[in-house]
C-alpha cells in the first residue's frame, strides 16, 4: 500500500472481524442485497471532539458585508481560525460521512468558501491557448473548470485588489495542440511560452511579485502539464497546481500544496452526464473488468497474469470486436464489481472517474499517484488500491474483501458520484466546486496562524 501525505486528520477505518465470502459463495447464497446492507458494516470513527467553537457560529449578514470589506489575507486567517474550531458534524442530508477524511472540516471550509472566497481572472493571453475551453476527451476536466470558473459569478472579482485567489487560465491541451511539433518528443516549448507568459503577468501586475505566485493558481489535466511549468521556478515551486498527473515521484506535484485533478472522459460536451448510472450489485456478475491500450509499465504485467486465465478477471487489451459486439465497454464496466484502473504512460487514468459514474469499485494501480480530491475525500471507503508489485494477487485481494465490505464499498460509490460530475451549470458540491474548494483549502494551508498573532 503506497503512503500519501493528507493534509488533514486521517479518519481512522475500524472493521469488525468478518468471516470472507468468496464470489462463488456470495452467487450460492440466498442473501438478498437488502439484508446484507441492514447487516453490521464497517464504520468510521471520529477524532475526538475540537475545542469549543467560536461564539456567533452562523454568520450574520452584518459579518458577511464586513468580510467583503477585509484586506484579502485577513479574511483568510479568519477562516483558517473557524476551520481549527469548527463544530461536529453529525447528520447533513447533502454529505456522506464516510467519504471525508474530516466531514466537520469538509463542512465549515466549504461553507467558509462560499461567504469569503474571490479569484480575479487575468484577462491576458491570447487565444486558443488562453481563455478557450476544450471540452470533449480524456483531457475535459481543464476546460469544463475555465468554463465554469470564467462563466461565475459567485466566486469571481473583476476587483484583483479583492481577490484571495488569481487563476492563470490557459489550457495544458490548447498549448499542446498550438506549439508541440509532432514527433518531437520535445516539450521545452511549451514551458518557455508559459514562463514567459507569467513573466509578462509579473511585469505587467503588482500581484505575482507579492506573493512569489503563492496565491495563483493554475489548472492542467493533460499528461504533460507538470512539464510546462518547469522553466519559471517561482510556477513550479509556489503556484498551486491542480494537475491530473499526480504524480509523486517525479518532483513536481507536492502533495499538501498541489491538488489532483480528476481526469474526467467527456464524449458529448452537450451531455456531459450521459450514461451515468449502474446496474444493481446482484446484476453485476464479472468480478473485474479492464479492457485498454497498451502503454505504460502497468498494463502489459496486468495482461501477462490476468489475460484468458480466469473467466472472473475480465482482462483484454483494446477489447475485442467479438466481444464487444455482445457486450459494450460502458456494459462491461457496469456489469463489474470491480474496475480495474491501471495507470498508462502517467499515474493517472480516466476510469477511475468511469468506474465512479457507472456505480464499479474502483481498483486503483498506480505507484505514487495521489487519488483526486485526496485533502478532503477517504478513498478507502469507496475504491481500492494495489500496489504494483501485488498485480499477480488481484484475484486473491479481490476475494478477501468481505461481500459486506464490498456492498458497503459500492454504496458509497454511488453516493461519491455527485462529487465528480461535471453539470451543464454547476451545482453545490459537485467536481467544479470540489476542485475550486481543494484548491481554497490548499491557500489556506499555506497561512501560518502563529505569523498572524500580536
Amino acid at each position: 500500500m503506497r503512503k500519501f501525505l493528507p493534509k488533514i486528520a486521517l479518519v481512522l477505518m475500524v472493521e469488525e472481524e468478518i468471516p470472507a465470502v468468496t464470489l462463488e459463495e456470495k452467487l450460492q447464497s440466498n442473501m438478498s442485497e437488502e439484508k446484507i446492507l441492514a447487516s453490521p458494516l464497517p464504520f468510521l470513527a471520529f477524532p475526538p471532539p475540537p475545542p469549543p467553537p467560536l461564539p456567533n457560529r452562523r454568520m450574520s449578514s452584518s459579518l458577511q458585508r464586513n468580510l467583503w470589506s477585509w484586506p484579502p489575507h485577513e479574511a483568510l486567517v479568519y477562516a483558517k481560525k473557524e476551520i481549527a474550531h469548527a463544530s461536529p458534524v453529525t447528520d447533513d442530508p447533502n454529505l456522506h460521512a464516510p467519504l471525508f477524511r474530516n466531514i466537520s472540516v469538509f463542512k465549515r471550509s466549504y461553507e467558509l468558501m462560499e461567504q469569503i472566497l474571490k479569484v480575479y481572472i487575468y484577462p491576458d493571453g491570447r487565444r486558443p491557448i488562453f481563455h478557450q475551453p476544450h471540452l470533449r476527451g480524456i483531457y475535459a476536466s481543464e476546460g469544463w473548470f475555465m468554463k465554469h470558473m470564467e462563466g461565475n459569478r459567485q466566486f469571481v472579482t473583476r476587483d484583483p485588489e479583492k481577490a484571495h485567489l488569481f487563476y492563470l487560465s490557459y489550457s495544458a491541451r490548447q498549448l499542446q495542440n498550438a506549439l508541440y511539433v509532432p514527433d518531437s518528443h520535445n516539450m521545452r516549448p511549451l514551458s518557455i511560452f508559459l514562463r514567459d507568459h507569467v513573466n509578462w503577468i509579473a511585469a505587467k501586475y503588482p500581484f505575482w511579485n507579492r506573493t512569489h505566485g503563492s496565491d495563483h493558481f493554475l489548472v492542467a489535466c493533460h499528461d504533460w502539464g507538470p512539464y510546462t511549468v518547469n522553466e519559471h521556478e517561482e510556477l513550479s515551486k509556489n503556484t498551486i497546481k491542480a494537475l491530473c498527473n499526480a504524480d509523486l515521484s517525479e518532483g513536481i506535484f507536492t502533495a499538501g500544496r498541489d491538488v489532483s485533478l480528476a481526469e474526467t472522459t467527456i464524449r458529448n460536451p452537450r451531455k456531459p452526464l450521459r450514461y451515468v448510472g449502474g446496474k444493481r450489485v446482484s446484476q453485476r456478475s464479472i468480478l473485474a473488468f479492464f479492457a485498454g491500450n497498451m502503454h505504460g509499465r502497468v498494463r502489459p504485467t496486468l495482461l501477462k497474469f490476468w489475460q484468458g486465465k480466469d473467466e472472473d478477471m475480465r482482462i483484454y487489451g483494446p477489447l475485442p470486436n467479438r466481444i464487444s459486439r455482445k457486450m459494450s465497454y460502458v456494459e462491461h464496466m457496469k456489469s463489474s464489481k470491480y474496475c480495474i484502473c491501471p495507470m498508462g504512460y502517467e499515474v493517472n487514468s480516466p476510469r477511475i472517474v468511469e468506474a465512479i459514474y457507472y456505480e464499479c469499485v474502483p481498483v486503483i494501480i498506480a505507484d505514487n499517484f495521489v487519488p483526486p480530491l485526496n485533502e478532503v475525500l477517504d478513498w478507502s471507503a469507496f475504491s481500492v488500491i494495489v500496489a504494483e508489485k501485488d498485480i499477480p494477487k488481484l484475484k486473491e485481494i479481490l476475494l478477501a474483501i468481505p461481500m459486506r465490505k464490498y456492498m458497503w464499498m459500492q454504496a458509497n460509490v454511488k453516493m461519491v458520484q455527485k462529487h465528480f460530475l461535471w453539470n451543464p451549470r454547476p451545482l453545490r458540491y459537485d467536481l467544479f466546486h470540489m476542485i475550486l474548494h481543494s484548491i481554497w483549502f490548499s491557500r489556506l494551508n499555506q497561512i501560518s496562524l502563529r505569523e498572524t498573532t500580536t
